[in-house]
Parts: structure tokens; sequence; C-alpha cells
């Protein structure tokens, strides 16, 4: 790989259109063998949520997400990297993130793109606050444990 990766980090309260973004990886280069993606929805927890809240600090949370992406470009061979994450009130059945990267191989491809999404669940400063379909608020979401062991296998504290 001869050329620099490009690394695509966004964070806003628009919705995303996954093929564009995925065709963009590819842009007719023949050295791109292989995209992987990840898209994250909201779920409605089981008919119990109405929606959720995500805030984030700005700037912040965009500098993290890069770090990230470039720790990604030095551990893989990867031609780009894409990272979409939205904000605001979502419903269920909405986007939330998109993981996105190309390599000529799909194994790099897979695993950057799960490298990626385990850290952005560990790393990144995002707050998310549930509101029940019943009409009120409910609570902020605490960090999972197992988000950090899924994080905690590449092996090394930061990424």
């Amino acid at each position: 790989m001869d050329a620099e990766p490009i690394i695509v980090v966004r964070v806003g309260l628009d919705d995303f259109d996954v093929g564009a973004e995925i065709d963009a990886l590819q842009a007719g280069d023949p050295a791109v063998g292989a995209v992987a993606s990840f898209v994250g929805y909201c779920r409605d927890e089981g008919g119990r949520l109405a929606a959720l809240e995500l805030e984030h600090y700005p700037g912040m949370a965009e500098a993290e997400i890069g770090r990230v992406a470039r720790e990604a470009v030095a551990r893989w061979p990867l031609y780009a990297i894409t990272v979409i994450h939205r904000a605001g009130r979502l419903r269920p059945g909405e986007r939330i993130v998109l993981v996105a990267v190309s390599s000529s191989h799909r194994a790099a491809a897979f695993s950057a793109c799960d490298y990626v999404m385990d850290f952005l669940k560990t790393r990144a400063p995002f707050w998310k606050k549930e509101h029940l379909a019943e009409g009120v608020d409910g609570d902020w979401v605490k960090a999972k444990a197992e988000d950090d062991q899924r994080a905690g296998r590449w092996g090394d504290k930061e990424g």
C-alpha cells in the first residue's frame, strides 16, 4: 500500500446511506479486494424503549474515534476506514453507527472493523439515555463489563 489510508470520521444528527458509504470505500480501486462493515441500530429492548438519546462531547468524540481508526490502520493493511456515529434522539430501528473498512483481503477488513467497534463501545465519549415506551424517561445506560472484556482481547490497554 503506497498511499496513506483515508480516514473519515463523522458524528452528527443526520442518518447515513450505508450503500453509498461502502461504495466510497471501494471507489473503483482495483487494489481493494474487501470491504467489511458493521451497522448498529437502536433496539426497542423488547418493546420497553421508545427512543434512545445519544449525547456526546463534540470535538472530543471525533478525536477519540480518529485515534481508534489510526490504531486500526497501524495494525492492519487498510486502504480506508469510515466511522459514522449519530447523536440525538433515535427511535428503534434507526441506524446509530457505521464502521466500514477497505483492504486487499477480508481477514484484515473483518479484524479492523471488529477492533474499531470494540473500542467505540469502550473509549468514545457517548452517553445514552433511555426514553421508555410508557412515556417516561429511563436511566442513563451504564457501561457493560462484556464490552471491556471484548476490547481486552486485543492485548493492550489503549488498543
